[in-house]
């Protein structure tokens, strides 16, 4: 009996093979010398004149043969083709996970489509951002984000400072020297706030999608080894085509 992957194995050339040979059935039929022919012979007045040999060119395409070819072709892609859409409607698997199936009986199409949005969803997640590993972050009840513990730093002020270099004599004034001094006026105190995630909540969440893809992977192929009843539909499309 024969599978659906067996008849997914060989779609691809039978598609190939089929096109190949109806695009050269198209080219022969558009060579008008190929569908000719033709039959000359001479006759001289009388006996007595030029003999002349026959001359005659053969018709090298039948169209009808060339139709009936391009029928056999595509018949086999039809069946090929119904058999494989036939098989999809009834081929079907769960989706387990860790020993506990997680989607039922589903069939093979979805899963081709949980496949490949899977993938961009893997992507998405791979992208995601996250915190800053040289900092602590602990969660903040009140903004629903995470926040870093909180540090205090200064804030100066430059407050000039007379410095006396001489004391004023009788004959001299004082030699005073002005230079700034930075005075502590006050404290910043500084936390962080973040919206991203934790690297390891990411890589919990890509090892997730990562194991659903894998049980998507191996539904899909168990669904691939369902049994397929090779469908005839070709030959009755052309039977009534070609009548």
């Amino acid at each position: 009996m024969t599978k659906l992957n067996q008849i997914l194995a060989v779609e691809k050339g039978v598609k190939s093979d089929v096109q190949r040979k109806v695009t050269d059935a198209y080219h022969q039929i558009q060579k008008a010398p190929l569908l000719s022919g033709i039959s000359r012979t001479y006759q001289p007045i009388d006996d007595e004149g030029e003999q002349l040999p026959p001359e005659s060119t053969r018709v090298q395409v039948q169209t009808d043969a060339v139709l009936k070819g391009v029928g056999q072709a595509l018949t086999r892609l039809f069946d090929v083709t119904a058999t494989k859409d036939w098989a999809n409607c009834s081929a079907r698997a769960d989706v387990t996970v860790d020993g506990t199936v997680l989607l039922a009986d589903v069939p093979v199409t979805y899963l081709l489509f949980l496949e490949k949005q899977l993938t961009d969803v893997h992507t998405f997640i791979s992208k995601l951002p996250t915190l800053d590993p040289a900092e602590t972050w602990a969660q903040d009840e009140h903004t629903d984000s995470w926040r870093t513990e909180p540090v205090k730093t200064t804030r100066t002020k430059k407050v000039p400072r007379n410095h006396v270099l001489a004391e004023a004599t009788e004959k001299h004034p004082a030699q005073v020297q002005v230079y700034n001094e930075d005075i502590v006026v006050g404290y910043w105190t500084k936390v962080a706030f973040s919206g991203a995630l934790p690297q390891r909540r990411v890589n919990e969440l890509l090892a997730r999608v990562q194991k659903l893809q894998d049980a998507v992977k191996y539904a899909r192929e168990e669904a691939n080894g369902t049994e397929v009843v090779e469908q005839r539909i070709g030959e009755r499309v052309f039977a009534y085509l070609l009548a």
